[in-house]
C-alpha cells in the first residue's frame, strides 16, 4: 500500500504535456491535499521560454489556500528534478511524457524516462 500523498513534485517546462502534468498534479493535490512544488529546469532546449511566463501561466490555475512553491534550477534535467524530489521530500513525481526537446524523434521521453529508472520515489507520466 502506497503511504500518503503529502507532496507531489511537478517538473515544467512550457510543453504541452508538461501542462497536462500540471492539471494532473492539481487534481492530485486536490484529493489528497497535498503540497505542491513546481520545477522548472533551465537548459539550452527550453532557453527561449523564461520561467516566469511558465510559472504565471501555472499559478493562475492553483486554488486559494493550497500550498505551492517554485523552483528555478539549471543543470542536467533528469538530476536536477531528482535532487530536488529529495530536497523537499517529495512523495511522487508527476511530469509531462515529453518535453520541448528540438529533435522530437530522438529526444521523446529521454527525461522522464531517466527520472523513472532513477527516482526512490514514484513517478507518474502524463501524456
Amino acid at each position: 500500500m502506497m503511504s500518503k500523498i503529502k507532496k507531489i513534485l511537478v517538473p515544467v517546462d512550457g510543453s504541452v504535456s508538461g501542462c497536462k502534468a500540471v492539471d494532473e498534479a492539481l487534481f492530485f493535490a486536490e484529493k489528497c491535499d497535498a503540497e505542491l512544488d513546481f520545477v522548472y529546469v533551465a537548459s539550452n532546449i527550453n532557453k527561449d521560454i523564461p520561467s516566469h511566463i511558465v510559472f504565471d501561466r501555472i499559478w493562475e490555475k492553483i486554488p486559494a489556500g493550497r500550498a505551492a512553491r517554485k523552483h528555478v534550477k539549471t543543470g542536467n534535467i533528469a538530476k536536477t528534478i531528482l535532487a530536488v524530489a529529495q530536497e523537499e521530500g517529495s512523495d511522487i513525481i508527476i511530469m509531462g511524457s515529453r518535453g520541448l526537446g528540438l529533435l522530437k524523434g530522438v529526444l521523446i521521453g529521454s527525461v522522464s524516462q531517466k527520472v523513472i529508472e532513477e527516482s526512490k520515489i514514484p513517478v507518474m507520466v502524463i501524456k
